[in-house]
């Protein structure tokens, strides 16, 4: 075993924690690996890929519908049956939200709100009581234990002996 410090800071630098600096360390400070900042270069050309796909799906996607155009008008129908569904979900979405909203409300309002008052009127009791406490109760014996100490050692100073 060593007897080193074990609160003593160690400038080891296979250390992961950094030391503190003393006084005469001309070090300069640890810096951070920035390794874990960097985007992959796999993501970046992953992502430029995706968005290539994807603007050639669209220009394929238009040359498809000028070409055919019964079948746009087919596509264009399902769509906008598609968006009245996804219209009429977040209409019932929204309905939901707001009676949870309403619900919140009224839990805040006629639930937390007494809740919260009589903890604050049993915590302006019992700071009452415990000030009722330390007035009567605490400061007195405080008082006679420090008279007593006082009285004690005075005793002692004057050499008064108990009879053995």
């Amino acid at each position: 075993m060593t007897d080193k410090d074990p609160f003593e800071p160690v400038n080891d630098p296979s250390s992961p924690v950094e030391a503190i600096p003393s006084g005469n360390d001309a070090s300069l400070p640890i810096d951070v690996d920035p390794s874990g900042d960097k985007i992959p270069i796999i993501w970046i050309i992953l992502g430029v890929v995706i968005v290539l796909l994807l603007i050639a799906g669209i220009i394929f996607a238009v040359n498809v519908m000028i070409n055919n155009p019964a079948q746009t008008e087919t596509f264009r129908d399902i769509m906008i049956i598609f968006m009245a569904f996804v219209f009429l979900f977040i209409g019932l979405a929204l309905t939901i939200l707001l009676v949870q909203l309403a619900r919140l409300t009224n839990l805040l309002q006629y639930e937390i709100r007494p809740i919260l008052e009589a903890t604050n009127e049993t915590v302006g009791s019992l700071r009452g009581t415990t000030q009722f406490l330390s007035d009567n109760l605490v400061a007195p014996v405080v008082k006679a234990n420090s008279s007593f100490a006082a009285l004690r050692r005075a005793i002692e100073l004057f050499g008064i002996r108990r009879p053995k």
